[in-house]
């Protein structure tokens, strides 16, 4: 199949931002499993050609878009670790490691400024459903999350090393699982737990984090931080 005429008109970059645009849009709004290549193409306006010759299947381009998206969390969540450790000179408070790790993921996908977002939405979508394109994705790519254990063990080097990745791994599931499921915890709570105080929502994560690493043993400044707010 080849591109006709109408399309041989639209540049290369501009067909390619419109299938990706089409596509995230459309898996924010359906899912993975119900939208299919030709619902995409009808949505960006051009024909099954340009997706094969951009992407070549409906999964490199669920990876494609995953990629795009994680790739600029990943970033900020290092430019926030470099950050703190170079404000504590190359060893960071435990709090502010974990606030790294957990605080761009829940920015993205929680609070009203991003209800409306496709980028948001999709972010979700990929955190509820599971398929195979965006599993191998988070499988291979975790160097960044070996930087966060190194910044723990420099934190705390009197923990034992599993230890330390069970809390990581603790932490984003807690993230992770309060983006999933944070209409069920507004039923459950009759709105009491607001789901719009992103950064609340980052020092509850934080605080349970830290106290599960330390056993309460040091005061820190996420428990800290959480009580004034509830105070207010």
């Amino acid at each position: 199949m080849q591109y006709d005429a109408a399309q041989a008109k639209m540049p290369s970059d501009h067909t390619r931002t419109a299938i990706l645009n089409a596509a995230e849009r459309l898996y924010a709004d359906r899912g993975f499993a119900d939208v299919t290549l030709r619902d995409i193409v009808a949505a960006a306006g051009v024909n099954l050609a340009a997706v094969n010759y951009h992407f070549g299947s409906k999964d490199e381009l669920i990876a494609e878009l995953f990629v795009t998206r994680s790739l600029a969390t990943n970033r900020e969540r290092l430019n926030e670790l470099k950050a703190a450790e170079a404000a504590g000179g190359g060893r960071a408070d435990i709090d502010d490691i974990l606030r790294a790790l957990v605080g761009p993921t829940l920015r993205g996908c929680l609070g009203p400024d991003r209800e409306r977002s496709a980028a948001a939405r999709f972010m979700i979508r990929a955190s509820i459903e599971s398929v195979p394109p965006i599993r191998r994705i988070k499988n291979r790519e975790i160097d960044h999350l070996r930087k966060f254990a190194a910044a723990m063990r420099r934190s705390l080097p009197g923990r034992d090393q599993v230890e330390l990745y069970w809390g990581l791994h603790f932490a984003l599931a807690m993230a992770h699982q309060t983006i999933r499921d944070s209409e069920r915890l507004t039923k459950l709570s009759e709105g009491s737990c607001d789901l719009n105080d992103v950064p609340a929502i980052i020092e509850r994560i934080v605080a349970v984090s830290v106290l599960a690493l330390t056993g309460g043993e040091a005061q820190h400044k996420a428990p800290a931080r959480l009580a004034a707010r509830d105070a207010r």
